[in-house]
């Protein structure tokens, strides 16, 4: 019995050890994706943007800047703003000939409204903001791919930090991405990130739905993504806001980790874990990078209507 409780706490050890390990080495990362939500933008009450927790987001992000990180923000919200500015309460419930045109309409409308108040606030901390729009031929096209990775390096030579979003204005189902979680794991492959971090609306990836099983485990560390990690994403959604659930998390894990990077899945009712997360706390559920392999992100892309 001695013997099997020593063995247990030497399990025990090595795994926090393990875990200790995977967090301090979070310090040393050098280019950052953070990826935020459309429901962590908006007031829950009323849909319009809450301003402090933007005020919030842009001034983590040019700490990170001015820590010496590259930092790209990947950001939704387009269509909601869209929605708000004209007094659509449910495009999805409109009797339009339509629909599509009046979901790119709104995010034509909510695009601008929505770079200009980050253009605002990043400006009120001296920083350079720059758009990037794209679709899935950015990535499958190799020429666009090309382009987009030059252009996101010149902007990190400038200091800049990327903001991007889908191209909601012209993508269609053929090529969109269709969510900002695959958008922002697909971005970090693409820049040679070795850190991403998605702000959800809950603390991070548990053993089932906590809102609906109280039962449910909290998972501080994923080192394998395994079949059954993966099939438990499928039965959850996003909130009514955005387009992203468990799921589409795990999905952007598989494509972080195959490429080297940590990904991080952390509650964004503070934005403040952002900081605290750089500085090795044990925050969120964290997915470790794998040693690179062979993984063809434009194949993978192209077969994602598929999942």
């Amino acid at each position: 019995m001695e013997t099997i409780k020593l063995e247990k706490q030497k399990s025990q050890d090595e795994t926090a050890a393990r875990r200790n390990y995977l967090r301090e080495r979070i310090k040393d990362k050098k280019r950052i994706v953070v990826k935020i939500g459309s429901s962590s933008l908006q007031h829950p009450e009323t849909g319009d943007l809450d301003y402090t927790k933007l005020d919030v987001l842009v001034r983590e992000l040019c700490d990170m800047r001015n820590r010496g990180k590259d930092v790209v923000l990947v950001t939704s919200g387009a269509i909601a703003v869209g929605k708000k500015a004209v007094h659509i309460k449910d495009i999805n419930h409109l009797d339009e000939d339509n629909p599509i045109a009046v979901k790119q309409a709104c995010a034509a409308i909510g695009q601008a409204r929505l770079m200009m108040t980050y253009q605002k606030i990043f400006a009120e901390y001296n920083q350079v903001a720059a758009q990037i729009l794209m679709t899935k031929n950015t990535i499958v096209d190799n020429l666009n791919r090309y382009n987009a990775h030059n252009t996101f390096s010149e902007l990190f030579k400038l200091g800049a930090i990327p903001i991007v979003n889908e191209n909601d204005t012209v993508a269609t189902y053929e090529i969109e991405i269709g969510d900002n979680d695959t958008l922002s794991a697909i971005v970090a492959a693409l820049v040679g990130a070795d850190l991403l971090i998605l702000l959800s609306d809950i603390d991070g990836l548990y053993t089932d739905d906590p809102r609906t099983n109280t039962e449910a485990k909290f998972i501080e560390v994923v080192e394998e993504l395994t079949d059954e990690l993966m099939d438990m994403g499928k039965a959850t959604t996003g909130s009514s806001v955005g387009t992203g659930g468990m799921n589409t998390k795990l999905i952007a894990a598989q494509i972080a980790t195959s490429s080297n990077i940590d990904m991080i899945i952390a509650n964004s009712k503070d934005i403040k874990v952002l900081h605290r997360i750089l500085d090795g706390n044990n925050i969120g559920t964290l997915f470790a990078g794998t040693e690179k392999k062979y993984f063809d992100l434009p194949e993978f892309v192209e077969k994602m209507n598929n999942y």
